[in-house]
């Protein structure tokens, strides 16, 4: 009976020496299995923050290629609340900015056109006073000249009496008109009161005959006399008297449209001769006899711009007495 319990307590000790070590065994296994795999984990260390952001942007690329699939957003797409640019928006930002560029030039070349056509003006203008002051130089200097000549040339002249808006002449007047501001012809043989050179000029004497013809109404015979004066005597100072004379011949003979044309030439030809004011004059009456009152005051004008301050105090009062024959305003 003992021996029975002593075996049957032996064999419970037995059992538990066998699962103490098989346990044990169990557990020496485990240890081996997890010491490589604690040495392994200490071996791998963590992604850096480059690496990490280059997994990020991966990312994000991989989801704007998913939403953008027509064209690659803006750097600035998803970052604050800016929407993203497409490239309708692109193309058109591109057009608006040449078409401000173009402006630009435009701009740019219209300001060169009109700087270049005022710097023409500025010198067309300087031009024009230039030659402006030159004409009026000119003038001075030879209407100068005769004031220092007339003295010497002859006698001094009268206001005239006859005008030319009466009838005109079909045949020479038995009656010869009175002197007029035309002058008087220095008598060959000298007077009283004129220099003996005076009466040496072959020139002077030309004109006198011419004159005395005129002044005799054979105006045929002093167109004649006058024409071969002012041809054998250009720069005579009695040119412009002689030029004026057979104006004045060729309108007591009807023939006005030729004085006409003959006033303006004496005028034109030499503003500054001392009968070119006269043809002036002379050349609105003309136009008045053409029937033109408008073109006459057109002369009466320009007779005042050119030689109103200085004409004679007769010869003003013919001019005011023609303006108001024409009804110049």
């Amino acid at each position: 009976m003992r021996r029975a319990a002593d075996w049957g307590a032996n064999r419970s000790v037995g059992k538990i020496i066998v699962n103490y070590r098989l346990t044990a065994a169990l557990a020496a296994g485990a240890a081996l299995t997890l010491v490589p795999v604690a040495a392994q984990a200490q071996r791998q260390a963590p992604p850096t923050p480059e690496q990490r952001l280059d997994r990020l942007e991966k990312q994000v690329q991989q989801v704007q290629r998913q939403v953008f699939p027509k064209g690659r957003p803006a750097d600035t797409a998803g970052f604050l609340d800016d929407p993203a640019a497409s490239q309708s928006s692109v193309v058109n930002l591109d057009q608006r900015l040449d078409a401000l560029e173009k402006q630009v030039a435009d701009l740019v070349r219209q300001s060169e056109e009109n700087g270049n056509r005022l710097r023409n003006l500025e010198g067309g203008i300087g031009q024009l006073k230039a030659d402006q002051d030159q004409r009026i130089s000119a003038l001075e200097q030879k209407m100068s000249e005769a004031a220092t000549v007339a003295p010497t040339a002859g006698p001094v002249e009268t206001a005239p009496v006859t005008t030319p808006s009466a009838k005109p002449k079909t045949t020479p007047s038995k009656t010869p008109p009175k002197k007029t501001a035309e002058s008087e012809p220095v008598p060959a043989g000298g007077g009283p009161g004129v220099e003996t050179a005076a009466a040496t000029d072959p020139g002077e004497d030309a004109y006198s005959e011419g004159f005395r013809q005129w002044q005799a109404g054979q105006y045929d015979q002093a167109i004649s006399s006058l024409k071969g004066f002012v041809a054998a005597y250009p720069k005579h100072r009695r040119v412009s008297y002689a030029n004026n004379l057979i104006g004045r011949s060729l309108m007591s003979k009807g023939q006005t449209r030729e004085a006409a044309n003959v006033f303006l030439a004496n005028y034109r030809g030499n503003p500054g001769g001392e009968r070119a004011a006269d043809s002036l004059y002379y050349l609105a009456q003309a136009a008045m006899q053409l029937g033109q009152p408008a073109q006459a005051c057109k002369v009466y004008a320009e007779f005042d711009a050119i030689y109103g301050a200085k004409a004679r105090t007769d010869l003003k009062k013919q001019v005011s007495d023609g303006k108001a024959q024409a009804q110049c305003n």
